[in-house]
């Protein structure tokens, strides 16, 4: 490393001041020698409180604390990484913010251009390499003495930002610039907190598409991942019931039919009267909501979603729409025959003595108030909480961009870092083992307040209510599907520093999740 200035450092220093003064100040770094320069100017932001800096061990883990730490404070998150695979280990988090509209910006270093295409060490192609994933796309050269390329800094932030945050009328998500870095790496000058560069931030005023919907037709609304509240206004100002997944941000208030699941599959006089959906965010746990999205007899209206971006899988919505009035007065009869097969369903359900995924289910759904986060795995368990959740307006998180089971502790690890709030993880073992190398934090991140509800079925239960469980031998969908796993989970909490809870009862559970720290309470079924 270099005392005095070197080009590395200077457009190193300068690129991350600029995105930190245009409100990119969350910066994610994992360890790594070509990106040096810029972990330098991150440290020096960090040090002098114009910035907030955490480190990860891997990129995986990296990408999916950044986008849990964007998902809660709505700011793009800085992601900063070495060259070589360090920058695809990023992709399933690209995937996933790309799809859910979460704005990242990847600071990729990279080798000088000389060297790509020769077989030079940690080198590959790293321009295109998350393809359309990205809003937008740089490739910087390596910056010289003869070419500081420091008068395009302004200009590659300001668009970067516009890109990402999609101040543009359109879906925020991932930029990637990528950085060229040619020998000597770094510097300790100049130091990066000592600029003081002005970002200004474009605007547009979305253009609003209104529709006057006829009061006559029985309407329901769908509420799927990322709905929000306005969801719950519409469906309580025009009285239609309204179907809410548990990460919509919509389930509760007066018009939340809980039991809209058995509703539609078994109440032919109420579902088969629906003459119009209107959807919010991304619906996609219910195959009885995709059935009644494909009736041919339901007319679709799309409420545009700023995040979740294009929705229409049945490829038949009459309108994609910003707001929506009715044209007469509001009937509240249909609302109420909803309302009374929801509690009949909800009456009528076996209650047991026994600590199932119902009874889970309900006590966190109790245990989270106020300020406290949740998260819930893409797995069988959001699913057992769209037939059990209570109604209640909680702060519901799940990567629903992509419904995968990738980064599910990472992202709780982001939400918890911005928040500074409890934060409660309901998953499955498999979704905890797959990314269990998230289970290390950064000392320097304090004492995260985070709890893992891990239910333990041993294997991915999930799979079982799929058409193979029923033609397969046992033994061969277990080896293929179920994929059973016995890993001692206090071992691995303990080599992580977590506290393990092993509980077997309700009583139990709500006495753990009254815990603070960092908790794995482990639930074996």
């Amino acid at each position: 490393m270099s005392n005095g200035s070197t080009p590395s450092q200077a457009f190193a220093a300068q690129l991350l001041a600029t995105l930190v003064a245009g409100g990119a100040s969350r910066i994610f770094i994992a360890p790594g020698a070509r990106s040096q320069a810029l972990a330098i100017a991150a440290g020096q932001l960090a040090d002098a409180g114009k910035a907030n800096l955490h480190v990860r061990l891997d990129e995986r883990s990296l990408g999916f604390s950044a986008l849990g730490a964007a998902l809660a404070s709505g700011e793009p998150s800085v992601v900063i990484t070495t060259s070589g695979t360090a920058v695809a280990n990023l992709h399933p988090a690209v995937l996933e913010a790309h799809h859910s509209g979460v704005a990242l910006i990847l600071l990729t270093a990279d080798r000088p251009h000389e060297l790509r295409g020769v077989g030079a060490n940690q080198t590959t192609n790293q321009v295109g390499i998350f393809n359309d994933a990205v809003r937008l796309e740089f490739d910087i050269e390596a910056a010289t003495t003869e070419e500081p390329l420091l008068d395009r800094i302004d200009d590659i932030v300001r668009r970067a930002l516009v890109a990402a945050t999609g101040v543009k009328n359109t879906q925020p998500g991932p930029v990637q610039i990528n950085v060229a870095f040619r020998e000597p790496l770094s510097s300790l000058e100049p130091n990066a907190a000592q600029f003081h560069p002005v970002v200004d931030a474009e605007f547009e005023k979305p253009n609003i598409e209104f529709a006057i919907l006829d009061a006559q037709t029985p309407a329901v609304v769908i509420a799927g991942a990322d709905a929000g509240p306005e969801a719950t206004e519409l469906a309580e100002s025009f009285g239609w019931p309204l179907l809410a997944e548990p990460s919509s941000g919509a389930r509760f208030g007066e018009n939340a039919i809980l039991a809209y699941r058995q509703i539609l599959e078994n109440r032919q006089d109420l579902a088969g009267r629906i003459g119009r959906a209107i959807v919010f965010g991304k619906p996609t746990l219910s195959r009885a909501i995709t059935k009644l999205l494909f009736n041919e007899s339901v007319d679709i209206v799309v409420v545009r979603s700023k995040t979740m971006g294009h929705f229409d899988v049945s490829r038949r919505a009459s309108a994609f729409v910003d707001e929506i009035t009715i044209d007469a007065e509001v009937d509240f009869d249909w609302l109420r025959e909803w309302q009374i097969a929801d509690n009949q369903i909800r009456l009528s359900a076996e209650v047991t003595a026994n600590l199932g995924r119902r009874e889970i289910v309900e006590a966190i759904w109790q245990a989270t108030e106020g300020a406290d986060n949740l998260v819930l795995g893409a797995s069988r368990l959001i699913r057992e909480a769209d037939v059990w959740a209570p109604g209640k307006p909680i702060n519901v998180f799940s990567n629903r961009g992509l419904a995968g089971i990738d980064g599910t502790i990472a992202t709780a690890t982001g939400i918890a870092l911005t928040t500074g709030q409890q934060t409660r993880v309901l998953l499955g073992d498999l979704t905890l083992l797959h990314d269990a190398g998230s289970l290390a934090i950064d000392p320097n991140d304090g004492s995260l307040d985070i709890q893992l509800v891990v239910v333990n079925d041993h294997g991915g239960s999930i799979f079982e209510s799929l058409e193979m469980a029923k033609t397969l031998q046992p033994k061969t969908f277990d080896k293929l599907f179920r994929t059973p796993q016995n890993v001692n989970l206090p071992t691995l909490a303990a080599a992580y520093g977590w506290r393990h809870i092993p509980v077997d009862n309700e009583d139990a559970l709500r006495e753990a999740l009254t815990e603070t720290g960092r908790v794995l309470i482990e639930i074996q079924l």
